[in-house]
């Protein structure tokens, strides 16, 4: 049974538009689970109906099987760090991460010093009580904040996209650190984040969010594999996409031809997107495949570092292609391209 359930929640502003539509989701004790997609999408609202600092237009917030919905948010037992990591600037490391136990009252003076200290071995930051935050780096603010959120032992740990803030090298480092403190305390953590590769280095499910509607939640693994929408597919990657229409035995019709694709429609009877990766696409040099062959016309050539990207013109529509480093093509150079019957998906 799951420990956090969402069940249609709505959230309007003003009478405007939904910010979030029909939102359901079960979390599992123990799970994190990820909240991505891009600004604007209802993430952080959905983080926030949880949290309890937004009431709901409709739908209900279970966790525990106990209703939350009107539950105020000091009577929840959850710890949230913010984007910003709101810490308090005239307070020490050591009192930041004591505030919330002496609030609440958990414990003699002993036993706060002893969680205290304890919560900040865990972060690597036993030494850096004394200092206050403005003498801290950005990585180690965060840490602070993840151990005043942890040392009252909350139910449930909400991060409302904790490393937005830091450089793309400390980003990668606290990501793991989240993820070990995660699995270390065992606490089920929701991670707000529109980075696919931070998000999906350290979940265990994705919610997928766009325009206020959960696209898809599933594993990371069968996310990028296999994306239920055209934008969850444009989320994990896919960036060309060409109508298909079923002939039967595998072969589809596109506007370059019949194709044979491997993957199977959940719809058979109706035309269909179908999808592949750049990096998933051949450019035949040796013009040596027999089916699912493209022809095109490069029109921009860009340099990424690994290999050159191309943009082309072909019958399918403009297709961006990853080459090599071996073989370079000019603007306005004809080239095949071969699609592999294994790498494209149907939506």
């Amino acid at each position: 049974m799951a420990l956090l359930s969402l069940k249609d929640v709505d959230v309007s502003y003003d009478n405007n538009a939904k910010v979030l539509q029909k939102m359901c989701i079960d979390i599992e004790e123990g799970n994190l689970v990820s909240f991505l997609g891009p600004s604007g999408c209802g993430k952080t609202t959905a983080l926030r109906v949880i949290a309890g600092f937004i009431q709901p237009s409709a739908g209900s917030v279970m966790f525990d099987n106990q209703d939350y919905t009107r539950i105020p948010v000091h009577k929840r037992n959850f710890g949230v760090v913010f984007q910003s990591y709101a810490l308090f600037p005239h307070l020490t490391v050591f009192d930041n991460v004591a505030f919330g136990l002496r609030a609440k009252r958990m414990g003699t003076k002993e036993a706060i010093k002893t969680q205290v200290e304890t919560m900040l071995e865990a972060v690597d930051l036993g030494d850096l009580a004394k200092r206050y935050p403005k003498e801290l780096s950005g990585g180690q603010r965060q840490r602070v904040a993840i151990a005043r959120a942890l040392a009252v032992k909350p139910r449930l740990l909400l991060l409302d996209e904790p490393l937005s803030n830091l450089d793309a090298k400390l980003r990668l480092k606290m990501r793991v650190e989240i993820r070990r403190l995660q699995m270390r305390s065992g606490i089920t953590t929701i991670f707000v984040t529109h980075d696919q590769e931070e998000c999906f280095s350290i979940s265990d499910r994705v919610a997928i969010m766009n325009k206020g509607v959960m696209e898809q939640y599933d594993s990371p693994e069968k996310i990028y594999a296999h994306p239920a929408t055209e934008f969850a597919a444009r989320f994990v990657g896919f960036e060309n996409f060409f109508d298909a229409v079923p002939q039967g035995n595998g072969l589809w019709h596109t506007a370059a031809g019949t194709m044979r694709i491997a993957a199977e429609p959940v719809n058979k009877e109706k035309p269909v997107k179908a999808a592949i990766r750049p990096g998933d696409i051949l450019i035949d040099t040796a013009k040596t495949a027999a089916e699912n062959t493209v022809d095109g016309i490069v029109l921009v050539r860009t340099y990424i570092g690994q290999y050159y990207q191309y943009r082309a013109d072909t019958p399918l529509g403009e297709l961006t292609v990853n080459g090599n480093r071996d073989t370079v093509f000019n603007e306005q150079d004809r080239i095949r391209l071969h699609f592999s019957p294994e790498h494209i998906i149907l939506i």
